[in-house]
């Protein structure tokens, strides 16, 4: 029986006591009874807290109600025992057979087993990475290319409609310094005091001379804009091949000069003197986000006429909402913790919701270790790592991993040894042995005549190996439904983690195929074969949606 059964169960319960009179309450919807597994087992296979929620309505005390409600629940098919614990939770236990039939609901829901539809209907557009076009990207954007299209895969498996979004930054005082830097490698000289320097600064530099080879014959602006110009482009198009590389796609990559050209920073400010907050002041113009929460009043236009900073993210948040988002997702890394409180205050001079229009996640630093010792240098960049010498120590689906294991709010040391490693500390290799084990085990029981279709007894599951196997892979559903909600990817890894270990103790116990070829292939050995598969498909699911390959031979 798997929770959305249990659910159903629960709701007919209900609905049935209101029939008969014993209760006078509207019964949820069966999506907003929740059924989950109980912080320990001794407390039974699932638990959920209806009667503390109802209680009110029905007019009685949390116990009473889960008294009467538990009665009912003992007479459904499948349930041995229900009881109720302290102020009002329902403990409910199955029998083994109903327990095991969860085995093959996964195997016959595939893919899509873990999925659910809590953020069904919304659209959201989520923009992570967003590095600046002046160089590779470094360790705290590499961070959130995988973090991001792991939390986008598991909004998706809730029912959300996603955008992955990637902010071009390509207007501005660092695009300038940029094309100086640029000009001068061309030239052969050293590189501005607050320009960029490393060998793909000199790469970049030769291949517009190759492709303009007048560019430094051009007036200073005019060779300068060229080098910007191409440059940039070529800069954008090496970030783009290594996000595609590492396994992340982006649906729109929207340019943030296109704010200025298009007359959206105007349009955003006639929209929010519209709204009475803007106002002028020593000859510019200023929003008022003090009214919002912020520390001070913003200058967005300044007396000059130029934009502030400020303006572009105005415009920029107006043509998200305007594009139909019902939420915009915006992950910056740790240096940007102090812009939070102004694009909330931002939000609402827009007459939105702080932290439900726009939501905001900060992400901690990370560190790489390799022989003990702190990795802070790129050949290639000439300053931090960045994304090719991650991945080039340990490739895609370890550095994908490692980098969303972890929660956001903490800072993350990464041992590149450790990574390397095939051994069970390595928690990359641990989670892709256990499926790679699964698949193994599939292929020799097929050799050995074990078929799943030749027979299914759940009632056989009754080993205490697999009770427990099958608790953890019924809380799959719940697990991404909550890293959904609470945008935190990081658990679907730990949960991983936790089901290769299960399994694996599963598999020191209990055989799928029989001992000798003397031995008869009975339907336990079926029935376990079919519990094997039900952990692979999970296992699958879980690494899909982290963005990591689930590999059949290790």
């Amino acid at each position: 029986m798997t929770p959305e059964q249990l659910a159903a169960a629960l709701h007919t319960v209900l609905s049935q006591a209101v029939t008969d009179g014993d209760l006078a309450i509207e019964v949820p919807a069966e999506q907003a009874l929740r059924v989950e597994r109980p912080r320990s087992r001794e407390h039974g296979d699932w638990a959920t807290n209806v009667a503390l929620q109802l209680a009110k309505a029905a007019g009685m005390p949390p116990r009473q109600l889960a008294d009467q409600l538990a009665a009912r629940l003992r007479e459904v098919e499948g349930v041995a025992a229900v009881d109720v614990a302290g102020p009002g939770f329902l403990n409910i236990t199955l029998d083994a057979a109903s327990a095991a039939e969860l085995a093959r609901a996964i195997v016959e829901a595939g893919e899509s087993y873990g999925q659910g539809g809590a953020a069904t209907g919304e659209r959201i557009n989520l923009e992570f990475v967003s590095a600046n076009p002046t160089g590779p990207i470094h360790l705290g954007g590499t961070r959130w290319a995988a973090v991001g299209d792991a939390l986008a895969r598991v909004l998706e498996a809730s029912g959300a409609e996603v955008t992955r979004e990637y902010y071009f930054n390509d207007h501005g005082a660092q695009i300038d310094r940029f094309a100086r830097s640029l000009v001068a490698s061309a030239r052969g000289a050293q590189a501005p005091e607050d320009g960029y320097a490393g060998a793909y600064i000199d790469d970049i530099a030769t291949e517009v001379l190759r492709r303009r080879p007048d560019a430094l014959d051009l007036p200073e602006e005019e060779g300068q804009e060229v080098f910007r110009e191409v440059g940039v482009n070529l800069m954008f198009e090496e970030i783009k091949v290594s996000l595609a590389d590492f396994g992340v796609k982006f649906d729109v990559f929207f340019h943030e000069n296109s704010l200025h050209e298009t007359g959206a920073v105007q349009r955003a400010v006639d929209r929010l003197t519209e709204q009475g907050v803007m106002f002028e002041e020593d000859g510019a113009l200023w929003l008022r986000t003090t009214a919002y929460g912020d520390d001070r009043d913003r200058v967005v236009i300044r007396r000059d006429g130029r934009a502030a900073y400020i303006a572009g993210d105005l415009a920029y948040y107006l043509d998200k909402r305007e594009r139909g988002f019902d939420r915009s997702i915006i992950m910056l890394g740790a240096d940007h913790h102090g812009y939070v409180q102004r694009m909330m205050a931002m939000c609402a001079a827009f007459g939105d919701e702080p932290g439900v229009n726009l939501e905001i996640l900060i992400g901690q630093m990370v560190n790489l270790v390799k022989d003990g010792r702190p990795v802070r240098m790129s050949k290639r960049a000439g300053t931090g790592v960045v994304l090719e010498d991650l991945v080039d120590a340990v490739g895609v689906d370890a550095a994908r991993y490692a980098l969303t294991r972890s929660s956001t709010d903490s800072s993350i040391d990464i041992d590149l040894d450790l990574l390397a490693s095939r051994t069970n500390d390595n928690p990359v290799f641990y989670v892709q042995y256990a499926h790679a084990r699964t698949c193994n085990v599939a292929r020799l029981a097929n050799e050995d005549g074990v078929h799943r279709q030749d027979g299914f007894d759940p009632g056989l599951l009754t080993h205490q190996t697999e009770a427990v196997l099958l608790a953890t892979l019924g809380d799959f559903p719940r697990v991404v439904a909550q890293a959904a909600q609470l945008r935190e990817p990081h658990r679907i890894a730990r949960y991983l983690e936790d089901l290769a270990g299960r399994f694996h103790k599963w598999y020191d116990e209990c055989r799928v195929r029989p001992t000798s070829a003397a031995e008869e292939v009975t339907d336990l050995h079926r029935s376990r074969l079919w519990l094997n598969d039900a952990t692979r498909q999970v296992l699958a699911n879980g690494l899909h949606l982290l963005g990591v390959s689930a590999p059949e031979r290790m």
